[in-house]
């Protein structure tokens, strides 16, 4: 069970499904060499898979969540990250998708985080979101298997057939 409190109110989910661990960590091979390692990118980032961040009374966990090494210079020894991030990524489920889209995306708007993705592995698609003056801003609608580049990270170069299959028409 994956768990979060937010709002007061304690949410569990299921562990997620096989297709929405594939989309995580194809994601995170895509953009770690340039971000992480500073291969063919500017490096300085670390990324966590579902780590608990703590946004003052709320806790959640992302699928992916970026930090730049300027604003957390080091991997917190435990699991909880208090550091806002500069970056989350959302894959939806069936099951947590309203609350990942609804209140989990007002969290990370109230304390700042300037980026958001939403995966739907079963729509195939990737929205870039861009936290404007407090307001979500669609960037960006990625569908289909294409190669992109998706904001903050235009240094990756990401083959949508990776995230989430080769399509099935």
């Amino acid at each position: 069970m994956v768990a979060e409190l937010i709002d007061g109110e304690l949410y569990t989910w299921p562990r997620p499904r096989g297709l929405h661990g594939k989309a995580q960590m194809a994601l995170s091979i895509r953009i770690g060499p340039p971000y992480v390692d500073g291969i063919g990118g500017p490096g300085d980032w670390w990324f966590i898979a579902e780590p608990e961040v703590h946004f003052g009374p709320h806790t959640v966990v992302p699928d992916i969540a970026g930090w730049r090494r300027e604003r957390m210079p080091e991997v917190p020894k435990s699991h909880i990250f208090d550091v806002v991030p500069d970056w989350v990524c959302e894959i939806l489920s069936p099951s947590t998708a309203r609350i990942d889209r609804g209140t989990k995306l007002g969290v990370y708007a109230s304390y700042g985080v300037p980026w958001a993705w939403y995966i739907d592995v079963d729509a195939r698609t990737l929205e870039v979101m861009q936290l404007v003056n407090g307001i979500w801003q669609i960037t960006q609608v990625h569908a289909g298997n294409k190669v992109i580049r998706a904001e903050p990270f235009l240094a990756a170069e990401i083959d949508l057939t990776r995230v989430w299959g080769a399509d099935p028409e």
